[in-house]
Protein backbone atom coordinates (compact mmCIF):
# COMPACT_ATOMS: atom_id res chain seq x y z
CA UNK A 1 0.00 0.00 0.00
CA UNK A 2 2.75 2.59 0.79
CA UNK A 3 4.41 1.85 -2.56
CA UNK A 4 1.07 2.33 -4.32
CA UNK A 5 0.48 5.63 -2.49
CA UNK A 6 3.99 6.78 -3.35
CA UNK A 7 3.50 6.01 -7.03
CA UNK A 8 0.14 7.77 -7.14
CA UNK A 9 1.58 10.76 -5.30
CA UNK A 10 4.44 10.97 -7.81
CA UNK A 11 1.84 11.07 -10.54
CA UNK A 12 0.32 14.18 -8.95
CA UNK A 13 -2.40 12.67 -6.74
CA UNK A 14 -2.62 15.06 -3.77
CA UNK A 15 -4.94 12.77 -1.84
CA UNK A 16 -2.40 9.96 -2.15
CA UNK A 17 0.34 12.29 -0.92
CA UNK A 18 -1.78 13.33 2.06
CA UNK A 19 -2.38 9.67 2.93
CA UNK A 20 1.33 8.93 2.51
CA UNK A 21 2.50 11.57 5.00
CA UNK A 22 -0.42 11.51 7.46
CA UNK A 23 1.04 8.69 9.65
CA UNK A 24 4.07 10.92 10.34
CA UNK A 25 2.39 14.31 10.79
CA UNK A 26 2.09 14.24 14.60
CA UNK A 27 5.67 13.13 15.25
CA UNK A 28 7.06 15.61 12.71
CA UNK A 29 5.20 18.47 14.41
CA UNK A 30 6.61 17.38 17.77
CA UNK A 31 10.11 17.29 16.24
CA UNK A 32 9.60 20.85 14.98
CA UNK A 33 8.47 21.88 18.46
CA UNK A 34 11.55 20.40 20.09
CA UNK A 35 13.72 22.18 17.53
CA UNK A 36 11.98 25.56 17.78
CA UNK A 37 10.40 25.65 21.26
CA UNK A 38 7.23 27.30 19.97
CA UNK A 39 4.07 25.45 18.95
CA UNK A 40 3.10 28.24 16.56
CA UNK A 41 6.51 28.08 14.86
CA UNK A 42 6.30 24.28 14.80
CA UNK A 43 2.98 24.38 12.97
CA UNK A 44 4.40 26.80 10.40
CA UNK A 45 7.54 24.69 9.94
CA UNK A 46 5.48 21.54 9.45
CA UNK A 47 3.39 23.17 6.72
CA UNK A 48 6.56 24.32 4.96
CA UNK A 49 7.99 20.82 5.30
CA UNK A 50 4.97 19.17 3.70
CA UNK A 51 4.99 21.70 0.87
CA UNK A 52 8.69 21.03 0.26
CA UNK A 53 8.05 17.29 0.36
CA UNK A 54 5.25 17.59 -2.20
CA UNK A 55 7.36 19.72 -4.52
CA UNK A 56 10.43 17.49 -4.10
CA UNK A 57 8.68 14.13 -4.27
CA UNK A 58 10.09 13.41 -7.70
CA UNK A 59 13.58 13.48 -6.23
CA UNK A 60 12.83 10.85 -3.60
CA UNK A 61 14.75 7.79 -4.77
CA UNK A 62 13.61 5.39 -2.06
CA UNK A 63 17.08 4.80 -0.63
CA UNK A 64 15.63 5.56 2.80
CA UNK A 65 12.16 5.15 4.26
CA UNK A 66 9.55 7.83 3.66
CA UNK A 67 9.73 8.60 7.38
CA UNK A 68 13.49 9.22 7.30
CA UNK A 69 13.14 11.30 4.13
CA UNK A 70 10.53 13.46 5.85
CA UNK A 71 12.74 13.86 8.92
CA UNK A 72 15.55 15.05 6.66
CA UNK A 73 13.32 17.73 5.14
CA UNK A 74 11.80 18.69 8.51
CA UNK A 75 15.12 19.02 10.33
CA UNK A 76 16.71 21.07 7.60
CA UNK A 77 13.62 23.29 7.36
CA UNK A 78 13.94 24.00 11.10
CA UNK A 79 17.68 24.62 10.76
CA UNK A 80 17.01 27.15 8.01
CA UNK A 81 14.50 28.91 10.27
CA UNK A 82 16.95 29.00 13.17
CA UNK A 83 19.79 30.32 11.02
CA UNK A 84 17.78 32.95 9.15
CA UNK A 85 15.85 34.61 11.96
CA UNK A 86 16.48 36.06 15.37
CA UNK A 87 13.92 34.85 17.86
CA UNK A 88 11.83 37.75 19.03
CA UNK A 89 9.24 37.02 21.72
CA UNK A 90 5.75 38.41 21.47
CA UNK A 91 5.01 41.56 23.47
CA UNK A 92 4.49 40.60 27.08
CA UNK A 93 1.83 41.76 29.51
CA UNK A 94 3.77 43.57 32.26
CA UNK A 95 3.58 42.54 35.89
CA UNK A 96 1.20 44.59 38.06
CA UNK A 97 4.11 45.54 40.33
CA UNK A 98 7.83 46.18 39.79
CA UNK A 99 9.51 42.78 39.50
CA UNK A 100 11.59 41.71 42.49
CA UNK A 101 15.25 41.11 41.72
CA UNK A 102 15.27 37.93 39.58
CA UNK A 103 17.74 35.09 39.84
CA UNK A 104 18.54 35.63 36.17
CA UNK A 105 17.08 36.84 32.90
CA UNK A 106 15.55 34.11 30.78
CA UNK A 107 17.10 33.17 27.44
CA UNK A 108 14.15 31.27 25.92
CA UNK A 109 11.43 33.91 25.88
CA UNK A 110 9.64 32.39 22.85
CA UNK A 111 8.85 29.14 24.71
CA UNK A 112 5.28 27.85 24.43
CA UNK A 113 3.62 24.80 26.02
CA UNK A 114 2.69 21.69 24.00
CA UNK A 115 -0.83 20.28 24.59
CA UNK A 116 -0.97 16.66 25.68
CA UNK A 117 -3.89 16.19 23.28
CA UNK A 118 -1.35 16.42 20.44
CA UNK A 119 0.84 13.80 22.11
CA UNK A 120 -2.12 11.43 22.08
CA UNK A 121 -1.92 11.40 18.29
CA UNK A 122 1.64 10.08 18.23
CA UNK A 123 2.15 6.62 16.73
CA UNK A 124 3.35 3.91 19.09
CA UNK A 125 6.88 3.69 17.68
CA UNK A 126 9.91 2.68 19.67
CA UNK A 127 12.86 5.06 19.26
CA UNK A 128 15.91 3.79 17.41
CA UNK A 129 18.61 1.75 19.15
CA UNK A 130 20.79 4.79 19.88
CA UNK A 131 18.16 6.78 21.81
CA UNK A 132 18.84 7.94 25.37
CA UNK A 133 15.35 9.33 25.95
CA UNK A 134 11.92 7.88 25.36
CA UNK A 135 10.08 10.08 22.83
CA UNK A 136 7.53 11.21 25.42
CA UNK A 137 10.16 11.79 28.12
CA UNK A 138 11.87 14.38 25.94
CA UNK A 139 8.84 16.67 25.94
CA UNK A 140 9.10 18.25 29.40
CA UNK A 141 9.43 22.03 29.52
CA UNK A 142 12.79 21.68 31.24
CA UNK A 143 14.17 19.48 28.44
CA UNK A 144 12.77 21.62 25.63
CA UNK A 145 14.12 24.77 27.30
CA UNK A 146 17.59 23.24 27.60
CA UNK A 147 17.53 22.21 23.93
CA UNK A 148 16.78 25.80 22.93
CA UNK A 149 20.12 26.87 24.41
CA UNK A 150 22.03 24.75 21.88
CA UNK A 151 23.40 26.03 18.57
CA UNK A 152 21.33 24.80 15.61
CA UNK A 153 23.54 21.88 14.53
CA UNK A 154 23.98 20.61 18.10
CA UNK A 155 20.22 20.85 18.61
CA UNK A 156 19.50 18.77 15.52
CA UNK A 157 22.16 16.18 16.32
CA UNK A 158 20.96 15.71 19.89
CA UNK A 159 17.33 15.21 18.85
CA UNK A 160 18.13 12.87 15.96
CA UNK A 161 20.56 10.77 17.99
CA UNK A 162 19.28 10.80 21.59
CA UNK A 163 15.52 11.21 21.07
CA UNK A 164 14.84 9.58 17.72
CA UNK A 165 17.70 7.10 17.98
CA UNK A 166 19.32 7.51 14.56
CA UNK A 167 22.86 6.15 14.34
CA UNK A 168 25.76 8.54 13.92
CA UNK A 169 26.18 7.56 10.26
CA UNK A 170 22.47 8.08 9.58
CA UNK A 171 22.48 11.44 11.34
CA UNK A 172 25.52 12.54 9.35
CA UNK A 173 23.73 11.68 6.10
CA UNK A 174 20.53 13.44 7.17
CA UNK A 175 22.39 16.65 8.04
CA UNK A 176 25.10 16.58 5.38
CA UNK A 177 27.87 16.38 8.01
CA UNK A 178 30.76 14.05 8.62
CA UNK A 179 30.34 11.37 11.24
CA UNK A 180 33.17 12.95 13.25
CA UNK A 181 31.33 16.28 13.22
CA UNK A 182 28.16 14.58 14.43
CA UNK A 183 29.96 12.87 17.32
CA UNK A 184 31.66 16.13 18.33
CA UNK A 185 28.40 18.08 18.22
CA UNK A 186 26.62 15.38 20.23
CA UNK A 187 29.23 15.43 22.99
CA UNK A 188 28.93 19.19 23.37
CA UNK A 189 25.14 19.10 23.22
CA UNK A 190 24.89 16.38 25.87
CA UNK A 191 27.15 18.37 28.21
CA UNK A 192 24.92 21.45 27.90
CA UNK A 193 21.63 19.56 28.34
CA UNK A 194 22.97 17.58 31.31
CA UNK A 195 23.95 20.88 32.94
CA UNK A 196 20.78 22.84 32.15
CA UNK A 197 17.95 20.31 32.20
CA UNK A 198 16.40 19.05 35.38
CA UNK A 199 14.83 15.64 35.69
CA UNK A 200 11.73 15.04 33.61
CA UNK A 201 8.48 15.34 35.54
CA UNK A 202 7.71 12.16 37.43
CA UNK A 203 4.10 11.13 37.82
CA UNK A 204 3.30 9.44 41.12
CA UNK A 205 0.25 7.94 42.71
CA UNK A 206 -0.01 11.12 44.80
CA UNK A 207 -0.04 13.50 41.82
CA UNK A 208 -3.71 14.33 42.24
CA UNK A 209 -3.30 15.12 45.94
CA UNK A 210 -0.24 17.26 45.23
CA UNK A 211 -1.94 19.22 42.45
CA UNK A 212 -5.03 19.76 44.62
CA UNK A 213 -2.84 21.20 47.38
CA UNK A 214 -1.05 23.36 44.82
CA UNK A 215 -4.31 24.74 43.42
CA UNK A 216 -5.60 25.46 46.93
CA UNK A 217 -2.45 27.36 47.91
CA UNK A 218 -2.13 29.17 44.58
CA UNK A 219 -5.72 30.40 44.43
CA UNK A 220 -5.78 31.40 48.09
CA UNK A 221 -2.55 33.37 47.56
CA UNK A 222 -1.13 31.47 50.54
CA UNK A 223 2.54 32.09 49.80
CA UNK A 224 3.88 30.02 52.71
CA UNK A 225 1.75 27.01 51.74
CA UNK A 226 2.81 27.37 48.11
CA UNK A 227 6.51 27.57 48.97
CA UNK A 228 6.18 24.52 51.22
CA UNK A 229 5.20 22.47 48.15
CA UNK A 230 8.28 23.47 46.14
CA UNK A 231 11.74 21.92 45.92
CA UNK A 232 14.60 24.01 47.27
CA UNK A 233 15.87 24.68 43.73
CA UNK A 234 12.48 25.20 42.02
CA UNK A 235 12.12 27.67 39.14
CA UNK A 236 9.39 30.25 38.50
CA UNK A 237 9.24 31.46 34.89
CA UNK A 238 6.88 33.68 32.83
CA UNK A 239 7.84 33.72 29.13
CA UNK A 240 7.90 36.04 27.28
CA UNK A 241 8.73 38.12 30.39
CA UNK A 242 12.46 37.70 31.08
CA UNK A 243 12.31 37.39 34.89
CA UNK A 244 13.23 33.97 36.32
CA UNK A 245 13.37 33.03 40.00
CA UNK A 246 15.15 30.00 41.42
CA UNK A 247 14.87 28.63 44.91
CA UNK A 248 12.28 29.01 47.63
CA UNK A 249 13.64 32.34 48.92
CA UNK A 250 13.46 33.99 45.48
CA UNK A 251 10.05 32.42 44.79
CA UNK A 252 8.78 33.67 48.16
CA UNK A 253 9.86 37.23 47.31
CA UNK A 254 8.16 37.01 43.93
CA UNK A 255 4.82 35.62 45.09
CA UNK A 256 4.74 37.96 48.11
CA UNK A 257 5.26 40.99 45.87
CA UNK A 258 2.40 39.88 43.62
CA UNK A 259 -0.01 38.75 46.34
CA UNK A 260 -1.17 42.22 47.34
CA UNK A 261 -1.83 43.27 43.74
CA UNK A 262 -2.97 40.08 41.99
CA UNK A 263 -6.70 39.58 41.76
CA UNK A 264 -7.75 36.26 43.23
CA UNK A 265 -8.06 33.37 40.83
CA UNK A 266 -11.73 32.33 40.69
CA UNK A 267 -11.31 29.13 38.67
CA UNK A 268 -8.50 26.83 37.56
CA UNK A 269 -9.56 24.78 34.52
CA UNK A 270 -7.38 21.67 34.29
CA UNK A 271 -5.58 20.78 31.07
CA UNK A 272 -2.22 19.08 30.46
CA UNK A 273 0.89 20.31 28.67
CA UNK A 274 4.26 18.69 27.98
CA UNK A 275 3.16 15.66 29.97
CA UNK A 276 2.68 17.91 33.01
CA UNK A 277 -0.28 19.26 35.02
CA UNK A 278 -1.58 22.58 33.69
CA UNK A 279 -4.53 24.93 34.15
CA UNK A 280 -6.26 27.85 32.54
CA UNK A 281 -6.35 30.67 35.12
CA UNK A 282 -9.57 32.68 35.35
CA UNK A 283 -10.43 35.77 37.40
CA UNK A 284 -13.93 37.06 38.04
CA UNK A 285 -15.10 40.34 36.53
CA UNK A 286 -16.45 42.38 39.46
CA UNK A 287 -19.10 44.02 37.23
CA UNK A 288 -20.44 41.19 35.07
CA UNK A 289 -19.55 38.28 37.35
CA UNK A 290 -18.14 36.42 34.34
CA UNK A 291 -14.73 34.76 34.30
CA UNK A 292 -11.83 36.04 32.21
CA UNK A 293 -8.76 34.01 31.26
CA UNK A 294 -5.47 35.57 32.37
CA UNK A 295 -3.02 32.85 31.48
CA UNK A 296 -2.05 29.17 31.33
CA UNK A 297 -0.06 27.72 34.20
CA UNK A 298 2.13 24.60 33.86
CA UNK A 299 3.96 22.92 36.73
CA UNK A 300 6.70 20.31 36.79
CA UNK A 301 6.79 17.70 39.52
CA UNK A 302 9.73 15.98 41.19
CA UNK A 303 8.48 13.26 43.48
CA UNK A 304 6.15 14.88 46.01
CA UNK A 305 7.26 18.45 45.26
CA UNK A 306 6.86 21.10 42.56
CA UNK A 307 10.15 21.89 40.82
CA UNK A 308 8.90 24.33 38.21
CA UNK A 309 6.05 26.83 37.80
CA UNK A 310 5.70 28.39 34.35
CA UNK A 311 3.06 30.99 33.50
CA UNK A 312 2.17 31.49 29.82
CA UNK A 313 0.09 34.27 28.35
CA UNK A 314 -3.40 33.88 26.94
CA UNK A 315 -2.11 33.65 23.35
CA UNK A 316 -1.56 29.90 23.87
CA UNK A 317 -5.11 29.30 25.15
CA UNK A 318 -6.66 28.26 21.79
CA UNK A 319 -4.28 25.29 21.59
CA UNK A 320 -5.87 23.95 24.78
CA UNK A 321 -9.47 24.71 23.91
CA UNK A 322 -9.62 27.29 26.69
CA UNK A 323 -12.18 30.07 26.04
CA UNK A 324 -11.27 33.66 26.83
CA UNK A 325 -14.39 34.01 28.98
CA UNK A 326 -16.64 31.71 30.99
CA UNK A 327 -20.12 32.54 32.21
CA UNK A 328 -19.79 30.01 35.02
CA UNK A 329 -16.69 28.36 36.47
CA UNK A 330 -16.07 24.74 35.56
CA UNK A 331 -14.79 24.19 39.08
CA UNK A 332 -14.21 26.69 41.84
CA UNK A 333 -10.88 26.46 43.68
CA UNK A 334 -11.15 24.53 46.89
CA UNK A 335 -14.35 22.71 45.92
Amino acid sequence: MPDELLQRAREGDRDAFAALVEPYRAELQLHCYRMLGSLQDAEDALQETLLSAWIGLGGFEGRSSVRTWLYRITTNRCLNILRSTSRRPLPAVPLPVPAPEPSRSGEVLWLQPYPDDLLAGLPDRLPGPEARYESREAISLAFVTAVQLLPPNQRAVLLLRDVLGYRASETAELLGLTEAAVNSALARARATVDEKAVASPVATEDEQELTERFVAAFTAQDVDALIALMTSDAWVRMPPLPFEYQGTEAAHRFFTALAAHRRQIAAMVPVRANGQPAWGEYIRDPVTGGLHLIGVLVIGLAGDRVHEIVHFETTVAPYFGLPRTLSEPISEPGQ
